[in-house]
């Protein structure tokens, strides 16, 4: 019997395993987006929005930047044993213009990546318990 996915940051992305989504924020008072999505008001000190609205953010974006990480981090981050370095990608979203960083997918590295290149957002399993498959968002190069 499979295990039901969690994600490992409850709130932050959508299960949809063909079409997930980062869940953010949108004011639509001064068009700003924010990732994750806030308690509070819009962040821009100069917008008086008292709430902003939920939006799935969008999927596909360009890699701004990225860089590899040879070192397991701190807890209370839960890396795979054994530890293998990986890849961390900053995309721009395509419709927010927002940058945001996450892990590349599993069997990436950074000779396969180039910044101005199309990414989309997937889901892959951090771990497994006996009750969970915990899942992470991951960047995916998209094929040209």
């Amino acid at each position: 019997m499979s295990k039901p996915p969690t994600p490992a940051v409850p709130g932050w992305f959508t299960l949809d395993p063909q079409a997930p989504h980062l869940l953010g924020q949108h004011c639509a008072t001064c068009g700003a987006y924010f990732f994750p999505r806030r308690a509070t008001p819009c962040a821009r000190p100069d917008c008086s929005l008292e709430g902003a609205e939920p939006v799935e953010l969008s999927r596909r974006g360009r890699l701004w930047s990225y860089t590899n990480n040879c070192y397991p981090p701190p807890p209370p981050y839960v890396s795979a044993e054994p530890f293998e370095p990986y890849a961390i990608a900053a995309v721009e979203l395509e419709r927010e213009k927002m940058v945001v960083l996450g892990q590349v997918v599993s069997g990436v590295g950074v000779e396969e990546l180039e910044v101005g290149m199309e990414m989309e957002l997937v889901l892959e399993t951090l771990y497994e318990d006996d009750e969970h498959d915990v899942q992470v968002w991951k960047w995916r190069p998209v094929p040209a």
